[in-house]
């Protein structure tokens, strides 16, 4: 069993959202190993029978806490019964019992029971593994090739025989892909033509990390630029994805610029790219933007595991110079970083920190590289990038 470095507080309600996939379930299971299973009641709504049963009659849930009075109640998958929401705020108010609720998918519960009890559960997020928790069965090359999914790590450590070979990874995450497009989209009726949506999928995978351009994907995929704007947010609801803005002093300007947007593991990408019978090689461009895809979610999953509630954004000057990634604390720019694959930082690449060291004197200035020591040059700090990601979490 790999540990998970999310710890959520046990001792009040909570919602637990994440991909599929993340290990929601086993993190709960981990969580509540040591109490009486006569005090917990699991309802999973990936089951079709328990998911009919309480569309139908939301209030048998109300039933079932009253006569068996659980001290806990774990609700799987809960967006696919939104009204559940009421009986359990109702439970809340009138009953001494906690209600723990995952989610792949909060786009039907901001639709409608969207307040999310108002506050009367934590909400916390799991991701896919991060290099931390993996230790030392961490593999750079395979997490940029195959991703940090769970299932892709456990079976090796379960028995060493049932560790699988690269097709058999291969296999899966087309499987999660397949997934994804036929429970989250099309058996949610989030799409009107899947078609086009599995289309745009793949372009927005090549997308990956890139400046949005919405006109130039709604030609390339053939539908209008509000429905590419929202099928990115059909992404970002279903936990698919995050948008990463354009930095400016101006909040209101942000909004007006271009952001990127990022998938949420680097072997979902070369999946929906189809690429994952190519190798990637270092000191090729497709190993630079992978790494640099892996180094910026190994930094947004710890934000979310140690709740330091950073902010991140890019930075593009009007002359094209290009940051990749500005992090923000109570709106002032404490880091700026730049992530490189190679083993060896230029002279080129230190000059581009440089330039802004005016525009944000009180920040520190980072390359997050493959190189195997840190060191100091003309006031950027060059870091293995293990190393430095430890440092910005320090602060």
């Amino acid at each position: 069993m790999i540990n998970r470095f999310l710890t959520p507080r046990i001792d009040n309600s909570f919602f637990l959202f994440g991909p599929r996939g993340c290990g929601k379930s086993t993190l709960l299971k981990t969580l509540f190993a040591s109490f009486e299973q006569n005090k917990i009641l699991w309802i999973d709504l990936l089951e079709d029978e328990t998911a009919e049963q309480f569309s139908k009659h939301p209030g048998h849930l109300k039933d079932r806490v009253l006569a068996q009075k659980p001290k806990i109640v774990v609700i799987d998958e809960v967006q696919k019964i939104p009204p559940l929401l009421d009986t359990v705020h109702s439970l809340i108010e009138s009953t001494q019992t906690q209600f723990i609720m995952t989610g792949s998918s909060a786009r039907k519960l901001k639709r409608g029971a969207g307040n999310l009890l108002a506050g009367r559960a934590f909400v916390y997020e799991l991701d896919s593994f991060t290099s931390d928790e993996l230790s030392n069965i961490f593999n750079l090359q395979y997490a940029l090739e195959f991703g940090l999914l769970p299932k892709l790590y456990q079976p090796s450590l379960i028995d060493t025989s049932l560790t699988w070979d690269q097709e058999q990874k291969k296999l899966y995450l087309k499987a999660y892909v397949r997934t994804y497009l036929k429970e989250e989209i099309q058996l949610e009726q989030e799409v009107r033509k899947i078609e086009a949506f599995r289309n745009f999928l793949e372009i927005a995978a090549q997308m990956n990390g890139h400046i949005l351009n919405y006109s130039k994907i709604s030609e390339d995929v053939g539908i209008d630029d509000k429905t590419v704007f929202n099928y990115f947010k059909i992404l970002e609801d279903t936990l698919i994805g995050f948008f990463l803005d354009p930095y400016h002093r101006s909040i209101r300007k942000r909004q007006r610029e271009a952001p990127k947007f990022y998938f949420f593991d680097t072997g979902i990408v070369r999946a929906l790219t189809q690429t994952l019978d190519v190798p990637l090689h270092p000191q090729t461009s497709a190993f630079g933007h992978a790494f640099e895809h892996f180094i910026l979610l190994e930094i947004i999953k710890k934000n979310k595991i140690y709740g330091k509630d950073f902010r991140f954004s890019y930075l593009r000057t009007k002359d094209d110079a290009e940051i990749d990634l500005l992090i923000e604390k109570s709106n002032k720019v404490i880091f700026v970083c730049e992530i490189k694959s190679t083993n060896k930082v230029s002279q080129k690449d230190v000059l581009l920190l440089k330039q802004f060291q005016k525009d944000f004197p009180h920040a520190k200035y980072f390359i997050l590289s493959n190189e195997l020591h840190p060191r100091l040059h003309e006031g950027v700090m060059i870091y293995p990038w293990q190393q430095g990601i430890q440092k910005i979490f320090e602060n």
